[in-house]
């Protein structure tokens, strides 16, 4: 990874070692403000000047408070994208999980799938985890996991539309639905492009016929 991370002390991960960190409640409240500053950095400067002391600078904490609930930069790094990550999973579950079959089903997927994209910060983050996936394989490894996952659910929801289908054409209706909503997103947040009504339409009429008529 080209970020470089400030020099941690030499005590092991906390997964390994130290179970408890975190853990009550005022634990996990500074953890998760920890993780909130942690994101802001990401957001605001980028990967290159996401470093230890940034993240600790942004909570207004010293060092070692922040490297006893994140020994290094690595566990930093593995929390936020385990966080964002669960995130998305979680908002896509009840939303691929519903009856297939209802009326609007398949609009409202694409519908609020589509607005989440209206959201700067969130693609702006996901636009710095994509680039973090770039440069560390193992941030790579759990994106990959991650958007396995998503394939999988919109390839259940695809087959409670059409049963007919063979598993093969499924997952590659799947992953294309997927390649088109994310890549979407790069040119519809401002990222790479702007929102532009006639693109929206042919992208929502493309988008629907991937999940069956």
């Amino acid at each position: 990874m080209s970020t470089a991370p400030d020099p941690a002390p030499s005590a092991p991960s906390i997964a390994s070692t130290d179970p408890v960190r975190g853990r009550g409640r005022k634990g996990a409240e500074r953890r998760e403000a920890l993780l909130d500053a942690a994101e802001e950095v990401l957001v605001t400067e980028g990967g290159p000047e996401w470093t230890m002391r940034a993240v600790a600078a942004a909570a207004g904490v010293r060092l070692g408070h922040l490297q006893y609930y994140f020994p290094t930069h690595a566990d930093l790094v593995a929390a936020v994208l385990e966080r964002v990550l669960r995130r998305s999973a979680d908002r896509l579950a009840p939303l691929l999980s519903t009856d297939a079959g209802a009326p609007g089903a398949t609009a409202g997927v694409v519908t609020t799938l589509l607005s989440e994209q209206e959201d700067a910060r969130l693609m702006r983050l996901f636009a710095e985890v994509w680039a973090l996936a770039a440069r560390d394989t193992t941030v790579a490894a759990a994106v990959r996991g991650f958007y396995d996952d998503y394939r999988t659910q919109v390839a259940a929801f695809l087959a409670r539309r059409r049963p007919d289908l063979p598993e093969a054409e499924l997952q590659a209706r799947a992953g294309v639905f997927i390649m088109l909503i994310e890549g979407a997103s790069l040119f519809r947040s401002g990222v790479a492009g702007e929102r532009d009504p006639a693109t929206d339409e042919t992208l929502v009429r493309t988008a629907l016929a991937l999940l069956g008529p």
